[in-house]
């Protein structure tokens, strides 16, 4: 008899997580032992998506996996993040976990990014939605009653008006052109709040909707991947963020 393998899984609190968690939890092989998400450390919110670590955790309980939080600084340097997420692996490493999981759809730069560091801890990188067609990974999503409402979206590609929507239909129906249908270039963000994998829908209410321009850090390198992008042009856009609060 085969060992079941002990993972991870980086969770963003979006609908591209719950998709491929929902995906790894039909496959025997793989047994998921934690949650693993990026938080603001000044903040207490998911870095990019801007939850509050509150709903984060209601996600996790009603999941019903442990929940590991990794806390970074506000634009770490890569040296801060790479050290940060070392430790935490390396912790992982010692518990009999080597595995971890991720919902990367198409961007070959990031997946080799998270292979070459995982690899340095011992770790193997899954990828449940890898080369998946975008619009075949959000219909099935839809089918599978999963519910997710857009948080954030950066105004280069997106408008303030599709902040604060459900992704139904009609929301994929009024998407420019140029934007993928999953956000996989880093459009919009979501956060799922219900679903085949919540024992009980998160509760929440719409607050303020803000708008937010990141400045480059000074004195680093261009290629970011702590923030997932090395494009120059990424600080020249904001975003605009819907507020949750967990009712």
């Amino acid at each position: 008899m085969s060992t079941v393998k002990k993972a991870i899984f980086n969770w963003s609190s979006g609908k591209d997580s719950a998709l491929a968690l929902y995906k790894i939890q039909q496959n025997p092989d793989y047994k998921i032992e934690y949650l693993l998400t990026s938080v603001n450390q000044k903040y207490q919110r998911i870095s990019m998506h801007g939850i509050r670590t509150e709903l984060l955790e209601a996600q996790a309980q009603s999941i019903g996996l442990p929940l590991r939080i990794m806390e970074i600084p506000e634009m770490p340097s890569m040296e801060v993040y790479e050290d940060v997420m070392n430790k935490t692996l390396s912790d992982l490493k010692n518990q009999g976990i080597n595995y971890a999981v991720f919902g990367d759809i198409f961007l070959e730069d990031l997946r080799k990014y998270r292979e070459e560091q995982l690899a340095k801890i011992g770790f193997e990188g899954i990828f449940t939605l890898w080369k998946i067609p975008t619009k075949e990974l959000i219909e099935e999503f839809i089918s599978l009653k999963f519910k997710t409402i857009v948080v954030c979206v950066n105004e280069r590609y997106l408008d303030k008006s599709f902040v604060g929507r459900i992704i139904d239909q009609d929301f994929l129906n009024d998407l420019p052109e140029n934007v993928d249908v999953c956000g996989e270039n880093g459009e919009f963000h979501t956060f799922t709040f219900d679903g085949p994998l919540f024992s009980k829908p998160i509760d929440f209410e719409i607050g303020e909707t803000v708008y937010r321009k990141y400045e480059k850090p000074k004195n680093v390198e261009s290629t970011n991947k702590a923030c997932d992008t090395n494009a120059e042009s990424a600080f020249d856009f904001g975003f605009w963020y819907c507020d949750l609060i967990k009712k």
